[in-house]
């Protein structure tokens, strides 16, 4: 049955009542009926903020005892936060975040993926000038991660909060920790999650600090190698070879360190076969590695002596040519190697779409090629 506006007024006018004074079954009550109305238009949003239901829907989120009280604020706020940038500040001043780290050893919000929409919804305030910080948000975030209990959905919502957060140059310092790190890059060995994660760590690298904690963790940079192979997801592709370069910026040691992992081949078929942005950096980052093995193999990284030698015309022409061959040699294996690769790659393609190759074939067998 369609309730008219005078009765949905009369309705608003007992939940705000009965939120801010009623016992426990009023306030389940109250909160489902708010959460009902915030569903309409912003202007019902507004008003209901108005009245006043925000700061006791956040106590009720944070203080009852009883879990389906707890999740029916949140749900509430949820839909009072429904692209409003003044209902997400009221929630923020009356104190969400600042009682979060009381709420960390509750794992019916941990699991929730309604709490973890909340936060993502608030956490869009980074990109305003409104002053929102990740200090209290972070843990709370970083136990989402850690929880197996949760699905990927949720994990995809928390890793995106974070984003919003490393957004901000502010939050960078406390972001750029390594328990938060080694969170995101573990995250970005999960397809499902994975780009959300690089995202946020191409945010971080963008800053000295942040920089450093990502290249002080063990798993970098085998872990951004890795990526590079997942040829079903190009985003990640090109976020990978992004920090990649980043992290082998004017740096002797990585680059080396890259080298020895087998980076090469893996760039020379990303370069080949990536997308457009993701051929640009790997060839850039190809052309550097490049610079370096020539610089530790050529004439600038031998004895002083043997320098001289080169430089006089005193060493042996055999000797010269036999290291010419060499050259040549590893030349030819890598590109046999890559070949190899991109002839599996498609075969395989080829297997998959064995249909349309025989109906091309068997209508095309007139043309000269």
């Amino acid at each position: 049955m369609k309730i008219d506006a005078f009765d949905e007024v009369v309705i608003m006018k007992r939940s705000v009542k009965e939120i801010n004074f009623g016992g426990l079954e009023e306030k389940k009550k109250a909160a489902m009926e708010i959460k009902r109305l915030a569903k309409g238009d912003d202007k019902t949003r507004r008003a209901l903020a108005e009245l006043g239901v925000i700061p006791p829907l956040v106590a009720m989120a944070v203080e009852s005892e009883v879990d389906a009280c707890k999740m029916l604020a949140v749900e509430a706020l949820v839909e009072l936060a429904n692209g409003s940038f003044r209902n997400k500040k009221l929630i923020v001043e009356a104190g969400l975040l600042k009682k979060l780290p009381r709420l960390i050893h509750t794992q019916s919000l941990i699991s929730n993926h309604q709490f973890t929409h909340l936060l993502f919804s608030i956490s869009s305030l980074a990109k305003t000038p409104f002053p929102l910080s990740s200090f209290h948000i972070l843990p709370f975030l970083l136990k989402i991660l850690d929880s197996k209990e949760n699905d990927d959905e949720t994990k995809l919502t928390c890793l995106s909060t974070l984003h919003n957060l490393s957004a901000k140059l502010e939050n960078v310092k406390h972001i750029a920790t390594p328990n938060t790190v080694q969170a995101l890059l573990t995250s970005s060995s999960n397809k499902a999650v994975s780009e959300q994660a690089l995202a946020t760590l191409s945010n971080l690298i963008a800053t000295t600090i942040g920089k450093k904690a990502i290249g002080d963790d063990p798993l970098v940079p085998k872990i951004f190698i890795d990526v590079l192979t997942w040829d079903d997801k190009p985003k990640c592709q090109e976020l990978s070879v992004y920090l990649l370069m980043t992290i082998a910026h004017k740096c002797i040691m990585e680059r080396q360190k890259m080298i020895s992992l087998g980076i090469v081949p893996v760039l020379l078929e990303l370069a080949l076969l990536g997308s457009s942005l993701a051929r640009k950096r790997a060839l850039k980052l190809l052309e550097w590695l490049k610079h370096e093995e020539d610089k530790r193999i050529g004439v600038h990284s031998g004895p002083q002596a043997r320098r001289l030698e080169i430089l006089s015309g005193c060493v042996d022409e055999g000797e010269i040519e036999e290291n010419k061959r060499n050259v040549k040699k590893l030349v030819k294996q890598s590109l046999d190697k890559n070949m190899e690769l991109i002839m599996r790659r498609a075969k395989g393609a080829e297997g998959c779409s064995g249909v349309k190759v025989l109906v091309a074939t068997s209508s095309s067998k007139s043309l000269p090629y």
